[in-house]
């Protein structure tokens, strides 16, 4: 569940705050916590906020550059939010050989947006995802956690029109 994140540069203020104190607290004390906190304060606030660099750095007694440095290595975790729907487009090699590639250069048109962006109407974040194990049924797609099997562009249309319209995702395997 995400929780709104304070507006404050700081973010010494707003909902939420005792949770990530909590969840960076709890961390800090364990070898190698810091990438398990960095995934829980994501899961919370939905993205990392940049006022949280600091918050992070000063409860594992580290510099904010090291922090910086995980945020912006890893690409699963984002310091803008996130629109309401994730699109993830597997990039892996299996799914290029059967159509992937133009299958991405058709989501970028959609939507407007490069990968790591949101679409031009704010409803859909794009990630590539090098892989979804789904490699014997390629092209694959994750949307908003449901994986998609098979997906040819007019499919990948389908899915995000039912998504965008409040209809929801496809049931988990539907497409499969």
């Amino acid at each position: 569940m995400t929780m709104p994140v304070s507006n404050s540069d700081t973010g010494s203020a707003g909902v939420g705050e005792h949770i990530w104190r909590q969840i960076i607290q709890k961390h800090a004390s364990q070898p190698g916590g810091l990438l398990p906190a960095l995934h829980a304060l994501q899961d919370v606030l939905g993205y990392l906020p940049d006022w949280l660099v600091a918050e992070v750095a000063a409860g594992f007694n580290i510099s904010r550059a090291e922090v910086h440095g995980v945020i912006s290595f890893y690409p699963d975790f984002r310091s803008k939010p996130a629109a309401r729907h994730i699109l993830r487009v597997c990039r892996a090699e299996s799914c290029q050989a059967v159509g992937g590639d133009a299958l991405a250069e058709h989501v970028r048109r959609k939507l407007g947006c490069d990968f790591h962006g949101t679409s031009s109407d704010g409803s859909v974040t794009l990630e590539p995802v090098y892989c979804l194990g789904l490699c014997a049924q390629s092209p694959a797609v994750m949307l908003d956690g449901h994986p998609h099997a098979r997906i040819n562009p007019e499919e990948l249309d389908r899915l995000l029109a039912e998504a965008t319209q409040g209809r929801g995702t496809a049931k988990q395997g539907e497409s499969l």
